[in-house]
């Protein structure tokens, strides 16, 4: 059996495809190829559960042509939307679609009506292929490093070899980062070792927190220095990973990471917290409760709507610094 599956993006929503990918190849013994954008490439180029990688492109004639010279016998679409649904027309074969539950969603945002399931969206995400007898296997979440792009943190000052927190500062969206000066408190408050991560977009976020704690020892800042999968490479190597919800979240989560995962305007709710199977790492969730304006978005905004940006301001840096030196020190 050949298989199309279909997510186009984002970092972490393909991350969390994984298990749909593995449990095809494993338990259907199935030839399971993947269509995604090009810049989301590296996450699923080395995974060995998947056979062939197709790009979504300008050159949407050209894809089509080779999709089709696939003759695929089935597709599973976990992105749903009006491209992929014309994809699907064109080939002509059998398919099976993610139910984005975006009227549930819809509710939840604009009047606050939580008619959301208490499922984890890996297991929606399985769900869609619940008729070909696929189950969830319980393993969690991949992601594969290339040799190549593993960074040697030896390199780094003695301090960092024993353990470090790896700090994800970025997020794509503004109303999802931790404000600056509240990693700042934070970090001021703790010895441990750390490295911020983020993306070129959070260079000058990291300056400015290593500005502000010029004098701190043992604090790296690795923002825009590294490439997706080296990245990955950072967060795999630290004992404790601090994170907004993004892409790093679940890819902390496939190297069973102990994760502190912190939540602005968007909510665990919909279904995208650390995701683990059935194995166990500690994991502690960060958010400022019982506000009524959130979530305000399902994916997140440049600014607050309200302009108080309570979800994030609300946080308590105590119970950050309580928690996070107790997960790392914990053996």
């Amino acid at each position: 059996m050949k298989i199309l599956v279909i997510r186009l993006s984002s970092i972490g929503d393909i991350v969390l495809t994984t298990p749909v990918v593995r449990c095809l190849k494993k338990q259907l013994n199935a030839e399971v190829h993947f269509l995604t954008k090009k810049s989301y490439y590296s996450i699923v180029s080395h995974n060995p559960y998947i056979d062939k990688v197709h790009l979504y492109g300008s050159d949407r004639a050209k894809m089509m042509n080779k999709l089709k010279q696939e003759n695929y016998d089935l597709i599973i679409d976990l992105h749903h939307n009006f491209r992929t649904q014309l994809i699907k027309w064109q080939l002509g074969k059998k398919s099976y679609s993610f139910n984005k539950l975006n009227i549930e969603k819809w509710l939840l945002v604009n009047f606050k009506i939580d008619k959301l399931p208490d499922v984890h969206i890996v297991d929606r995400y399985l769900d869609t292929c619940m008729a070909l007898g696929v189950i969830n296997d319980g393993e969690g979440l991949d992601y594969f490093i290339p040799e190549k792009d593993e960074v040697d943190i030896s390199p780094l000052p003695e301090g960092f070899q024993n353990g470090y927190i790896a700090w994800v500062i970025g997020a794509k969206e503004n109303t999802k980062q931790f404000p600056n000066e509240k990693i700042i408190n934070v970090l001021a408050a703790t010895h441990m070792p750390v490295i911020l991560l983020g993306g070129k977009g959070d260079k000058s976020n990291g300056k400015a927190i290593c500005r502000e704690l010029e004098h701190r020892a043992l604090l790296y800042n690795a923002t825009g220095l590294y490439h997706l999968n080296q990245s990955a490479s950072i967060v795999r190597q630290a004992k404790l990973v601090i994170t907004n919800d993004t892409g790093l979240m679940h890819i902390a989560a496939a190297f069973r990471k102990k994760i502190i995962s912190i939540w602005g305007n968007t909510i665990p709710q919909f279904g995208m917290y650390p995701y683990y199977g059935n194995h166990y790492a500690d994991n502690k969730i960060f958010e400022a409760p019982d506000l009524a304006c959130r979530p305000c978005s399902k994916i997140g905004r440049n600014s607050c709507p309200k302009g108080h940006f309570k979800c994030m301001k609300e946080i308590s840096e105590l119970s950050l610094i309580r928690d996070a030196t107790g997960m790392f020190e914990h053996i």
